[in-house]
């Protein structure tokens, strides 16, 4: 019995937590991000929650998936969402326009860049990504909320090199 209540407290805990994380601007914007690509309402009944768990690796759903292997469609897509979502958080920030470029080998190896002007605000190399996804939804927070921060800081150390057609 004291155990059950427990697991409810944990559960309760963890559901108090999650509701901070999905307040975040950055995971709005994610969640924004992956409803506009909807265009038919077969989300509207998904809760935010239930859209991030494909971003969401459980430790045994990330040992179930193989070291090596070739990202699937669905996965680069989640992972171009991911970043278009900070592409756009950035911008909202600084009134830069900022856009995504990806390389990507079929193998899952290659390279994420986001860029503003002539700055590139997010270098981020990419590395098995058939495997992408994060331990938690603080950890995905984390990761987006990082990047939009150091993006949004280098954007304004650098105003003139990031506007759009600086010295054109």
């Amino acid at each position: 019995m004291a155990e059950n209540a427990t697991l409810d407290a944990t559960a309760a805990a963890a559901a108090a937590g999650d509701e901070a994380y999905l307040a975040d601007p950055f995971v709005q914007q994610l969640i924004k991000q992956l409803r506009a690509q909807d265009a038919h309402g077969a989300w509207d009944g998904k809760s935010d929650l239930q859209l991030l768990k494909p971003y969401i690796h459980t430790p045994e759903e990330r040992r179930a998936i193989p070291i090596m292997g070739d990202p699937d469609p669905e996965t680069l897509w989640r992972l171009e969402i991911f970043y278009n979502a900070i592409a756009v958080a950035i911008e909202r920030e600084t009134g830069q326009m900022v856009s995504p470029m990806m390389k990507m080998s079929h193998e899952g190896f290659g390279r994420m860049v986001l860029i503003a002007g002539r700055l590139v605000v997010v270098n981020k190399q990419l590395r098995d990504v058939h495997r992408f996804g994060f331990a938690s939804l603080a950890k995905l927070s984390e990761a987006g909320t990082k990047f939009f921060n150091e993006a949004v800081a280098m954007i304004r150390q650098y105003p003139a090199v990031a506007q759009f057609g600086a010295g054109d």
